[in-house]
């Protein structure tokens, strides 16, 4: 590769990071302390990308600190009609808070990551605060990730988990070993259980909602209280992740 191309690429992986940095914590300002902690960027370099970000209109600043701008709105605005089924997910969303009274999710895969797009609280007065609108998991983690990262292609999965190591950020359960072996009982179940493996006693459970050509794009999750999620309930909560999933994947084979 020339040393332009090279740098080219870094450039915008760096900006993708920032992006994605400032994102995550939305509707937040977000200081660029924190966005240099988070990419792993100086923060000079985190400043100077973030200035030319706000030069541009993908970013605003909000005081020392900094907010997505309206570009970015309307660049969303444009691929909505490609990539946005939130519209034909909250219904879905809404229904699984009502029936479970947990707190309900629905997610996107983006790349080698998911992040959420809707939260629905659920009825039960004792919640789980692990999930928001805008957070990112690398697949494999958390329930909404585990369900997709277990229907892709096997020879994608494999790839994926042979480049990743998610066990030193995320704990020795996210190792390989375990993970495969939550990889396959969700195949079998056909919903991924998450026991309290990012926050103690934050259980969740997901379904993954597929594409017009069947790969996993997206899912619907519940987040809770351990107690909430013993075995006898697992099923039930699985039984209507799945029933919402499989409705909402024919929704999307019907609209495109």
């Amino acid at each position: 590769m020339r040393d332009d191309t090279r740098s080219g690429t870094q450039v915008v992986a760096r900006v993708s990071a920032v992006l994605r940095a400032v994102s995550a914590r939305a509707p937040h300002p977000v200081p660029t302390r924190d966005v240099a902690d988070d990419t792993g960027l100086t923060r000079p370099t985190a400043y100077r990308l973030l200035s030319a970000l706000a030069d541009e209109g993908f970013l605003d600043r909000d005081g020392a600190a900094w907010v997505l701008g309206p570009e970015l709105f309307l660049l969303g605005a444009v691929a909505a009609d490609r990539y946005d089924i939130t519209d034909l997910a909250l219904e879905h969303v809404r229904e699984l808070a009502r029936l479970t009274g947990e707190s309900a999710f629905f997610s996107a895969r983006r790349g080698d990551e998911t992040v959420c797009l809707l939260r629905e609280e659920g009825s039960f007065p004792i919640r789980s605060f692990v999930l928001h609108e805008g957070i990112r998991f690398p697949l494999g983690v958390a329930s909404a990730g585990l369900a997709m990262l277990a229907f892709v292609p096997d020879d994608e999965r494999a790839a994926y988990l042979d480049a990743v190591d998610l066990s030193a950020q995320w704990g020795p359960q996210h190792a390989r070993e375990p993970l495969e072996a939550r990889l396959a009982q969700t195949r079998s179940t056909g919903w991924a259980l998450n026991p309290g493996l990012i926050v103690e006693g934050s259980w969740g459970m997901g379904a993954a909602v597929f594409d017009e050509r069947g790969a996993p794009a997206w899912a619907l999750s519940l987040t809770g209280i351990e107690s909430r999620f013993k075995p006898e309930r697992q099923r039930e909560l699985g039984r209507a992740l799945l029933q919402h999933a499989h409705a909402l994947s024919q929704q999307v084979h019907s609209r495109s």
